[in-house]
């Protein structure tokens, strides 16, 4: 069993990463610290490398917001949608075990160390059309908006459950997450209007 003593530099670079989540060698400037002493740990085992400038604890269970960042970072033309998407509005109570990614249909599968990705694929447009950016440690992060997401939970309800959608909407709904006008875009985008349009009238 190795011991390892740690210096004063390698201290703070183990305990900033495990404050942050994932840590970033721009996150080291001001500081006076080598990007190296990253290479180092984790040549040591003590850090693992997520993807290009990503940086984590061995071992460590990202939070949610953290791998949220990693994903993004790693795959920039994504978009986290569906049951990810649900969770980051807090339209579900439910913690996907995977990152739910939209990518575009003709793009390679990405794959990161350490963060289970389910990928859907989407047109070009429909990578666009409902999507918000967020700054989620340092990272922008692409999310469907809450009435794009009920909508895509529809037209994917074969993969995820009809009752999944119905819970998505009513939340939706019910913490006025925005209007019944974006909703009905969003559906018409989708192509889904049909298929939603009961449910919305039951719930209007």
């Amino acid at each position: 069993m190795t011991i390892h003593r740690d210096n004063p530099t390698t201290r703070t670079v183990l305990d900033l990463v495990a404050a942050k989540g994932v840590l970033r060698p721009a996150d080291l400037q001001g500081l006076g610290i080598a990007r190296t002493v990253l290479q180092r740990l984790e040549q040591q085992g003590r850090l693992t490398k997520l993807g290009r400038g990503l940086y984590a604890v061995a071992g460590a269970d990202l939070g949610e917001s953290a791998t949220l960042a990693a994903a993004s970072r790693r795959v920039p033309g994504g978009v986290i949608c569906l049951l990810s998407a649900l969770r980051f509005h807090e339209m579900t109570t439910e913690n996907p075990s995977e990152i739910w990614l939209a990518i575009d249909r003709k793009a390679r599968r990405p794959l990161i160390a350490g963060i289970p990705l389910r990928i859907v694929r989407f047109s070009a447009a429909l990578l666009r059309e409902g999507t918000e950016l967020h700054v989620i440690d340092g990272v922008d992060v692409r999310v469907t908006n809450p009435a794009r997401t009920v909508a895509d939970c529809f037209k994917y309800r074969s993969k995820i459950g009809i009752d999944v959608a119905l819970a998505a909407l009513q939340s939706y709904v019910r913490d006025r997450k925005g209007t019944a006008d974006d909703l009905w875009r969003a559906a018409v985008h989708c192509r889904v209007a049909n298929v939603m349009r009961p449910y919305l009238e039951s719930v209007s």
